[in-house]
């Protein structure tokens, strides 16, 4: 007898973590419905219900996500929407329907303050209105009822969409001096680590005969940390990034990156300082471990390259 696997309503395909679990989705051989604000508005109240209705979906993922944090400063009624009100409403459908929900928040709900390890138990005091906004969407998805997991991230980059490594290559093909903040810490995140981790989640609770035992679930679900392993500053993670594009023969016309200070960098918003999360307890009690932050670089890149996603650096 064929196996019926559970369908899936990816909210958010475009962005960076969306376009990884489309891919994983597809070969994964699952059912699923991919939107985005072309589909659905979520700035509409209702839209998303109305779309988790029509859909029947057993998982509901939301990668969709105000993440311009600069912006957010200024833009924080739709920042707001997005980050909490979307999200809290699609749990609260998630739970009407009796589906599995996933959804992924920051580092940015700590103040930094901290010399080890967050865990997911330690006191939130974002310091940013991006950080306030995810912050509120946690507790809205946490006080819907819903069986559902929340991913704390870090620092997520990939072979997609706008990031810090897509950035770093291209300005590091046209300048000779580059200057990156050295006294941030955190833990740089592969976006496909994040949707194979909402993979193997989706599955951990999909039954023999292909049915999603949603109770399970619910005894696991909750807050989870899921960046990658170890630590770096945003300095190293350029020099890394260097380091392994010109290993795969790119041609980068940076000569010197220069470390400096946060207050050499002034942003609208403010930075924790200290972002490196714990995975402890998704190992635990999910069973998955999330790859170190080289290692995965080091795939990131070379995956990049085989795509021809570096167009601004002229291979030699």
């Amino acid at each position: 007898m064929s196996r019926t696997l559970p369908k899936v309503l990816l909210v958010g395909y475009k962005g960076q973590v969306g376009t990884e679990m489309s891919e994983l989705l597809k070969s994964g051989g699952y059912t699923f419905v991919a939107i985005d604000v072309e589909e659905c508005d979520l700035g509409v109240a209702g839209a998303v219900t109305e779309s988790i209705r029509k859909e029947r979906p057993n998982v509901i993922v939301n990668a969709a996500a105000y993440t311009a944090v600069d912006k957010a400063e200024s833009n924080t009624t739709i920042a707001s929407i997005i980050n909490a009100a979307a999200p809290t409403e699609m749990a609260k459908a998630a739970r009407e329907a009796g589906a599995l929900f996933v959804h992924y928040s920051t580092d940015y709900v700590f103040n930094g303050a901290h010399a080890t390890p967050w865990i997911e138990g330690d006191p939130t005091g974002p310091i940013n209105a991006y950080g306030r906004t995810k912050l509120d969407g946690e507790n809205g998805v946490l006080a819907s009822g819903a069986a559902a997991f929340i991913f704390r991230t870090s620092w997520v980059y990939g072979s997609h969409g706008a990031n810090f490594l897509r950035t770093m290559v291209r300005l590091a093909s046209s300048r000779e001096e580059l200057s990156v903040v050295q006294d941030q810490v955190g833990a740089p995140t592969w976006s496909r680590s994040l949707a194979e981790v909402t993979m193997h989640t989706i599955r951990k609770f999909t039954a023999e005969d292909g049915s999603l035992d949603v109770a399970a679930a619910a005894h696991k679900a909750g807050i989870y940390h899921a960046s990658c392993g170890g630590v770096t500053n945003w300095f190293d993670f350029a020099v890394a990034i260097f380091d392994e594009v010109r290993a795969h023969g790119i041609a980068l016309k940076v000569q010197r990156v220069l470390p400096i200070t946060t207050e050499q960098y002034p942003c609208a918003a403010a930075r924790p300082r200290y972002s490196v999360l714990s995975n402890e307890k998704l190992q635990r009690e999910l069973g998955f471990t999330m790859p170190e932050w080289r290692v995965a670089l080091r795939a990131v890149v070379a995956e990049s390259v085989q795509r021809g996603s570096f167009v601004e650096a002229t291979s030699r």
